[in-house]
């Protein structure tokens, strides 16, 4: 089960999500409690481990706008979170980075992995980072095959739950390994890690 672990701030933070073995680790690079500055994102980058994805994530950020910040702040992939159009993530592709599309599944939700570039399709709750579940009965005729992570109110409790009912290939989590809103808490880290792969 790969494993991203969102919302990351701090050199503990990335300790502790190399430790566990998490797959990609994401650094938020727009309005959010759990933004940093790409000045943080490239100190932070540089401490992640080979092999593991540092992930930029980006909403509401115009394309141009990604590609300077990503580039700044050294991430390997960009996360385009919401309502971006193909054409954002054919500009944000010429940096050479791996791409993440993140949306919601809603009735006119392309579920191709690969349809707008990217290597990897995550879907996610309507409020992201909101820690709020969504249905995932939606997923039945419209599950995505290939790469694809499950997102939007996971923790520790429900994980596996989810894993077995959704079958993704990975999953990401933020808000459900906080101790408080922008705070990750290690020890969730840990068990959420477990708890996915179990």
């Amino acid at each position: 089960m790969y494993v991203k672990l969102c919302g990351l701030r701090t050199h503990a933070d990335v300790e502790v999500a190399a430790e566990v073995g998490a797959d990609a680790v994401g650094f938020v690079l727009s309005a959010s409690p759990r933004r940093v500055d790409a000045g943080t994102a490239r100190r932070l980058v540089r401490e992640v481990p080979a092999g593991v994805l540092t992930v930029g994530v980006f909403r509401g950020v115009p394309a141009a706008e990604v590609l300077r910040v990503a580039v700044d702040a050294g991430v390997a992939a960009v996360q385009l979170h919401g309502e971006y159009p193909k054409e954002a993530f054919d500009e944000v592709a010429t940096a050479g980075t791996r791409l993440v599309r993140a949306v919601t599944l809603t009735a006119g939700t392309d579920v191709r992995v690969g349809a707008y570039g990217e290597d990897l399709l995550l879907l996610d709750s309507p409020e992201a980072g909101s820690g709020h579940r969504w249905d995932l009965a939606a997923l039945d005729g419209a599950r995505p095959e290939g790469p694809w992570l499950l997102a939007g109110g996971l923790d520790v409790a429900n994980v596996a739950e989810a894993v077995a009912q959704a079958r993704p290939w990975g999953v990401d989590v933020s808000s459900g390994i906080e101790s408080s809103r922008g705070v990750k808490d290690h020890g969730r880290m840990r068990e959420f890690v477990a708890a996915a792969r179990a």
